[in-house]
């Protein structure tokens, strides 16, 4: 076991604070943020108490995750169903996602790694790089509350689902499907517009019509892909109808 020096301590606090910066985010208790960030190995190399590292955050931000992603989705996605709604908010809070959310945010250089797992990699693990970033939302929740954890992923997270980087497991065709049956408006139709590109980059443009009136049009690198995102579009169209 060795003991931080006094100078590897104020270097580490100013990263920590210079992180905070960045992320516009000042936390009250410092020492829940560099906790966030603790990996068990750090703790095991420099005498620290077993719960000093970051794993009960993780516990904690993994619900918060869920509650607020869950809020988000249901808000947003009314006619989507019980099982959609299961199936994407998985896709948001998979592993592969939080890894990709933590690199955007460069959190794996500020992770507090013992040597050992330093030298093999650790930082750039995607294991301990997604459970960073649950832990991080652990401590903002307890250092500020629910309402700033939502105004953090409505600026990391939520643009992504918006943009629809979770659309490959969204079925937006059944989604206006269920809507057009419910409010009795009619029949739905889907055309194949145009296929461009050579046969290894093919693309496709659809339009959907409810009723021969066009309400989407959408491109993808499949019919099926095309037609979703023109379903997507009608959907939009369509609520914004509805207000």
């Amino acid at each position: 076991m060795r003991k931080q020096s006094k100078e590897d301590k104020r270097i580490e606090e100013q990263r920590f604070r210079q992180l905070q910066k960045k992320l516009e985010i000042d936390f009250h208790d410092q020492s829940l943020l560099m906790q966030a960030f603790t990996h068990s190995s750090y703790v095991n190399e420099h005498r620290k108490k077993p719960n000093d590292d970051n794993e009960r955050l993780e516990f904690l931000g993994d619900a918060v995750l869920e509650l607020t992603v869950s809020n988000y989705l249901f808000n947003k996605y009314p006619f989507m169903s019980e099982g959609e709604l299961t199936k994407l908010r998985a896709a948001v809070v998979c592993e592969p996602s939080l890894v990709g959310f933590s690199n955007e945010l460069q959190f794996g250089q500020y992770i507090r790694l013992g040597k050992g797992e330093e030298l093999t990699g650790g930082r750039t693990r995607p294991a301990l790089l997604a459970d960073v970033f649950e832990a991080f939302i652990g401590a903002l929740y307890l250092d500020q509350g629910l309402e700033v954890v939502v105004q953090f992923l409505e600026k990391i997270v939520f643009p992504k689902i918006d943009a629809g980087a979770f659309s490959h497991v969204m079925d937006f065709k059944t989604q206006l499907q269920e809507m057009v049956q419910r409010d009795g408006n009619g029949i739905l139709t889907y055309r194949i517009l145009q296929e461009k590109g050579p046969a290894h980059h093919r693309e496709f443009v659809s339009e959907v019509a409810l009723n021969g009136q066009v309400l989407g049009v959408g491109t993808g690198r499949s019919k099926k892909e095309a037609e979703q995102r023109a379903a997507e579009q009608a959907l939009s169209k369509l609520k914004q109808n509805q207000k």
